[in-house]
């Protein structure tokens, strides 16, 4: 029995995810999420459960104001491909250089985010309806601005440390 504990909890290690921002601290250009969703902003998006199928498809507007120093992010989404939140309002800070804080309403707590070079790191808390269920989950959100218009975004979705979904998005700022 003890054996089979130590496999299990082996198994379960080796399900998670570790990316190393390091990597990318020297990448440009550099992302600095309140100048980039600063504006009109689309995305294109799936969500993935861990087989790998497509459970959602959407696009989402977001519109960006700075107010008091900070961005007020709002994202209107659009479901080609099952349904989720249809309006968030992120109140996006930086309390000290590299390092980012945001608040919306459906997010647990704040959302801490890091930058590294042309990366982002954002981690954040919700409770996530699916199918008449509500799950507490944890987002490991990495971002990569590619050039000025472009920004890919890679959500780990995790129940006990286990990746259970993944959301691939890309956006695209609007001049």
């Amino acid at each position: 029995m003890r054996w089979v504990m130590l496999i299990w909890v082996g198994m379960l290690s080796g399900c998670g995810l570790s990316i190393d921002g390091n990597t990318y601290i020297n990448q440009k250009p550099k992302l600095d999420p309140i100048e980039y969703f600063n504006g009109s902003v689309k995305g294109w998006g799936i969500v993935q459960d861990r087989s790998g199928n497509v459970i959602q498809q959407f696009t989402v507007e977001l519109n960006g104001s700075l107010k008091d120093e900070k961005l007020v992010l709002d994202e209107q989404f659009q479901y080609q491909l099952g349904e989720g939140v249809k309006t968030r309002v992120w109140t996006i800070s930086q309390p000290e250089r590299g390092k980012y804080i945001g608040q919306a309403s459906d997010i647990l707590a704040s959302a801490s985010g890091e930058i590294f070079g042309n990366a982002l790191q954002w981690k954040y808390e919700m409770d996530l309806p699916v199918s008449g269920t509500t799950y507490r989950v944890q987002f490991d959100d990495w971002m990569w601005r590619f050039d000025n218009e472009t920004v890919m975004n890679r959500s780990y979705i995790k129940k006990f440390g286990v990746v259970f979904a993944e959301v691939t998005l890309f956006f695209q700022k609007k001049y």
